[in-house]
This record gives structure tokens, C-alpha cells and sequence, in this order.
């Protein structure tokens, strides 16, 4: 349910991703090679992924015999992606991968959530550990567990929480305490595992967060280790059961498709884990994973918005109801509902939130690109800066506008709209579980205006200003788009100078009463990249129309154009009080006591 003429056009005509062939990295690619990766991913997702949706949604995963047990339909889904070579999708031909630019991954990445979030959670998780080990492992755990990974032979997590502290991870209790032959044993308990149970593949690979005996306290003295559900022997066959055990499944109002675990770690002496990076370094090497992650979150939430505006679209034109303002004449035949000027306030009010979703999180993702593969230092180290500024938003902001735009997409539906027998209201329940994944909307604030907003000076956010007005000097020339354009430029300006005030404030009176308005400067901030992207979007549909004759084409950029205007219209006036109250430094939730709540 992902619009594929959309995807092109992000990918190649907003995004240039042609342009990565010059690079030797993808040297041996092409536009026909992408879209044939695109192509079988379309068909996977139609054929394998979304019969079982439904399914797995109304069929829980069970705990059975101290284990969890899952419909087979999610693992005969899953052998279809493994065999099509998507687990390595982005691995280096010599470990079996395809090499494709992770731009490209993301794209097939929305395919698969936006017809099961729940399956594709899998290999998702499983692809993300297997890049930390790639990244920090040494070469025993890169042959021990990362190749069976990128083979589809073993599945990964990231295992994190814990029952007393949550998102605080300075708070983390596990323990993990050297052995003589070199590993650790790890004892300590683990909630909220995304997939850290199941029957669908021989072995699970945890990444475990444990603190070393005598580590220094908080977040300093957390360290990373490899901890598989089955120990592997030194010939790569498997050994005998690692002291890891299922103590329970949690139910999930959405992602019901995916078992959410609690795990203890050592009730018979300890489980056995390696060493990831060096010591007290696991938070580095984990966020290798969770900005990943994040932008996976992000890309979820976007397929998820775009799967809703799409059925609501077809409903709409589908289903004949009422007549016009102006017909007294009841005896007339019904309009379908999308003639009705509020249905399609609505539906391009979801247009204009799940697509400008999906531009952000692959613009993120061709930020990825250009951070590794960039012919330049200097270009790799901007695309990084400019990375590091947007994965907060990238994570949080689809996350919650593309839950509004399932919510009109289920007012648009009527009362059908409530129902379990249409698929909207398993979108909205799916989606609803984003905004926690990966981080709240709180802790992506503090992240951004707390640290990336300040960094290096502020230049990763001069930077993304630099590139929106850009845009905006672009756009002025064009005729249909300077009222567009003249108002990005003036809130732009303005996030500018409050950004400076909040910067001062920081400086001169600690981060507590600024940073407490830091989720509000995260949605202000993720509208105003939006309305860039859309600006983007419109220029590139004013310079393509006068050359387009065919009415599909037609549609499609005309569609740009009207959302571009929407979104510049009525949505960026959102930010205007957002950025007065940032400016005052209001208090309102600062002051009041917690006695009084």
C-alpha cells in the first residue's frame, strides 16, 4: 500500500539517487537494478507479507513450553525475504549482500511495513544487530554470529529495558562478569524485547547492555555483549542451550504480529556473552543500532500513514453517499463521498502527512548514503552533521502526524472506520506503538535541542537552515510558489532567532527550564523540515507539468502541488504560537508543583 510511482519519484527525481553511481560503492548498479530490487520487494510484501497481517494480528503469539510460539505464516513469509537476498540488502557482496544504497533499503523497508509491520519487525532488528556487529564485532563474532545473520540462519535484538528503570539506562542493573576463557556471564532481566522470542529461524543473537564489576555509575560505565539464545561451537554448528530464558510474553495493544519478551538472563549461573567494542562503550556502539532503528520507527510510521491514506482514498471513491450542498433533488443519484469538499479536506490532509513522512525518513536515509560513500571529507562529514540534526525528527515526527492522518483516514471510512472487519483501526493500533519505539517524543527532544541543536557550535542547525533556504531562494522565482516560499523564509528566520534565545538561555541558566519546552521545539522544528521537503516536492512539480501531457502523470504532479500548497498554508502556521511561547521561555508546565496534577 505504498503508492510505487511516489517512491520513484522521492527516489529519483527528489533524492537523485542516479547519482550514486558514479560512486564505486554502487558502481555496479542502475535505476533498472533499484527498481528490480523494488519490484520483488512490491511483490513479496503483496503475496507473503500482507495475506497474514490480519492473521497474526488476531493470533498472538503464545507462550507455550517456556517459549514462544508464532503462526507459521510469519516464517514462510519471512523465508521469501531471506531468499530474495533482502537480509543483506545493504551488506558488501563479499558477505552476500546486494550492496544496495540504503536509500533504497528504506524504500523496501516502507513496502514491507506498510503491508505487515508486525513480520517485517523481524528482519529488521535482525539487520540492525548484524550492523553493530559489523561495525564494533570482533572477527570471531562476525563470523560466530554476524554471517548467519546476513544468511537469514539467525535472527537478532537489541535488548535494552529493564523492569526498574525504562528509558533510563543509567539505571541499567544487569551485570556481566568476566570468566577465565575470556567471555562474561550475564545475569540480570530484560522487559520489552522486541522479538526476543520465537520459533522462526535457528538461533536468536541478543545485544545486551551489562555493567563490567566496578564500571563507573550512569550511562559511563555501560558495556555491549553478544548473547545468543543457542551457544555456538568454534566449527559454526550449534552447541547446547545458553542460560537465557522466556519468563513471559507481553500483549501489545498494536504489533501483535511480533512477541515483545521478558527475558532473564543467568537463572542457572550466568548466560554467556562476548565483549562488543571496548568496554564501557556499549551506548556508543548500541546507538549505532538504535539511529538505525529510529529511522526504521520513522519509515514504519510513514508506510503505516500511507497504507491509511491509500484505503481511505479508495473508500472514498468507492462509496457513494449524499449529494452536493446545492442539489434539493433527493431523487438524484449519491456522489461518491471524495466529492464532498470535507472528505477531501481530510484526505488531503493525509496525503500531505504521510507522504512528507516518507520524504523525510528517505531523506534521511540519502543522508546515510552521502555520510558513507560521499566523494569528499567534507561532504561525508556534512551529510553526517545533517543526519545527526534530523533523525530526532525522523523518528518521532511521522510518528505522530501520520497516527492524525490514520485518524482521518478512519473518519473518512464513517463508522466502518471503528471496525476490525476494515484495516484502518489496525493501523492506528499498530501505529500508535510508535512514538515509544526507539525513544519517547521527550527523549528525541532533549537529544535535539538538548545535543544536536548545539553541537559543533550550532553548525549541523545552520546547516539544515542553509539547505531550507536554499530551497526558499529557488522557489521565490517561481510565480505559483512565492507565497509559499515567502513564508517558509519568515519562519525560518524566526526559528533562527528563538533558537539562538533558547541557546542563550541554556548557556546562561542550565538546561532545565529551557530544555523544558523541548518537545515542543521538536514538533515545530520536524513541521518546519516538512515544509521544506513539500517545498522541494512543489518546485519539482511546477518545473516537470509543462512538459507532461499523459492525465496520470498529470494527476500525480498536480497532487504535489496541491499538498505542497496545503502544508504550506495550514500546516506551517501551526508554528507560529509554538515558536512565540519557545521565544518567552513559557513555563507553564515548568511551574506547576506535582501536587497539583
Amino acid at each position: 500500500m505504498i503508492d510505487r510511482r511516489d517512491l520513484d519519484f522521492l527516489l529519483f527525481e527528489l533524492l537523485d539517487t542516479d547519482a550514486l553511481f558514479a560512486r564505486p560503492r554502487f558502481a555496479d548498479h542502475s535505476r533498472e537494478t533499484l527498481s528490480a530490487a523494488i519490484d520483488t520487494a512490491a511483490a513479496i510484501a503483496a503475496d507473503h507479507f500482507a495475506p497474514h497481517n490480519h492473521t497474526a494480528d488476531a493470533n498472538e503469539p503464545r507462550f507455550k513450553d517456556g517459549r514462544a510460539v508464532v503462526i507459521p505464516e510469519v516464517k514462510a513469509a519471512l523465508k521469501h525475504f531471506i531468499d530474495a537476498g533482502f537480509m543483506a540488502a545493504t551488506a558488501d557482496y563479499e558477505l552476500g549482500g546486494m550492496q544496495l544504497p540504503f536509500a533504497v533499503h528504506t524504500a523496501v523497508g516502507a513496502l514491507f511495513a506498510a503491508a505487515n509491520v508486525g513480520t517485517k519487525s523481524y528482519p529488521s532488528l535482525t539487520m540492525a544487530a548484524a550492523n553493530v556487529l559489523r561495525a564494533f564485532g570482533t572477527p570471531d563474532q562476525q563470523a560466530r554470529f554476524m554471517r548467519p545473520m546476513l544468511e537469514g540462519r539467525f535472527f537478532g535484538t537489541m535488548a535494552l529495558t529493564e523492569p526498574q528503570a525504562g528509558s533510563s539506562l543509567s539505571d541499567l542493573r544487569t551485570q556481566a562478569v568476566p570468566a577465565e576463557d575470556g567471555t562474561y556471564r550475564i545475569t540480570g532481566n530484560k522487559i520489552f524485547i522486541s522479538a526476543g522470542d520465537h520459533d522462526l529461524a535457528e538461533n536468536i543473537v541478543h545485544l545486551v547492555l551489562a555493567r563490567l564489576p566496578g564500571a563507573p555509575p550512569g550511562v559511563k560505565g555501560i558495556s555491549l555483549f553478544a548473547v545468543p539464545k543457542v551457544l555456538v561451537n568454534d566449527d559454526g554448528s550449534l552447541g547446547e542451550r545458553n542460560d537465557v530464558t522466556l519468563a513471559g510474553l507481553i500483549h501489545k495493544m498494536g504489533w501483535r504480529g511480533t512477541t515483545s519478551t521478558m527475558l532473564n538472563f543467568g537463572e542457572q549461573g550466568g548466560a554467556v556473552g562476548t565483549l562488543v567494542g571496548a568496554p564501557n562503550q556499549g551506548l556508543a556502539c548500541m546507538f549505532h543500532m538504535m539511529n538505525e532503528a529510529r529511522i526504521g520507527v520513522g519509515n514504519g510510521a510513514a508506510a503505516l500513514g500511507c497504507a491509511a491514506y491509500r484505503h481511505a482514498r479508495t473508500y472514498a471513491r468507492e462509496h457513494p453517499q449524499g449529494r452536493a450542498l446545492d442539489s434539493k433533488d433527493p431523487t438524484t443519484p449519491q456522489l461518491p463521498i471524495i466529492e464532498h469538499p470535507d472528505v477531501r479536506r481530510m484526505l488531503l490532509a493525509q496525503k500531505a502527512y504521510a507522504e512528507g513522512a516518507l520524504a523525510l525518513c528517505l531523506t534521511a536515509a540519502r543522508l546515510v548514503d552521502d555520510k558513507d560513500t560521499a566523494p569528499t571529507p567534507e561532504e561525508r562529514a556534512d551529510a553526517h552533521r545533517l543526519l545527526e540534526i534530523l533523525t530526532p525528527m525522523v523518528k518521532s515526527w511521522p510518528s505522530q502526524w501520520c497516527q492524525e492522518a490514520i485518524s482521518l483516514a478512519m473518519q473518512v471510512h464513517g463508522g466502518y472506520g471503528y471496525t476490525r472487519e476494515y484495516p484502518i483501526e489496525q493501523l492506528y493500533r499498530d501505529n500508535r506503538l510508535n512514538p515509544i519505539h526507539e525513544g519517547t517524543h521527550g527523549i528525541q527532544a532533549l537529544d535535539l535541542l538538548g545535543r544536536k541543536v548545539m553541537m559543533e557550535q550550532g553548525r549541523a542547525f545552520s546547516l539544515l537552515c542553509a539547505c531550507i533556504e536554499g530551497t526558499v531562494a529557488a522557489a521565490l522565482r517561481m510565480p505559483g510558489l512565492i507565497d509559499e516560499a515567502a513564508a517558509l523564509s519568515e519562519t525560518v528566520g524566526r526559528v533562527k532567532t528563538v533558537t539562538a534565545t533558547l541557546r542563550a538561555a541554556i548557556a546562561e541558566h542550565g538546561p532545565t527550564r529551557a530544555l523544558s519546552n523541548a518537545s515542543v521545539y521538536l514538533e515545530m522544528l520536524g513541521h518546519v523540515v516538512v515544509a521544506w521537503l513539500w517545498l522541494r516536492q512543489g518546485l519539482l512539480a511546477d518545473s516537470r507539468l509543462p512538459g507532461v501531457a499523459d492525465p496520470g502523470e498529470r494527476a500525480f504532479y498536480e497532487g504535489k502541488r496541491h499538498a505542497c500548497r496545503y502544508f504550506l498554508r495550514w500546516e506551517l502556521p501551526k508554528t507560529a504560537h509554538q515558536l512565540d511561547r519557545l521565544e518567552a521561555l513559557d513555563d507553564t508546565w515548568f511551574a506547576v508543583p506535582a501536587a497539583c496534577l
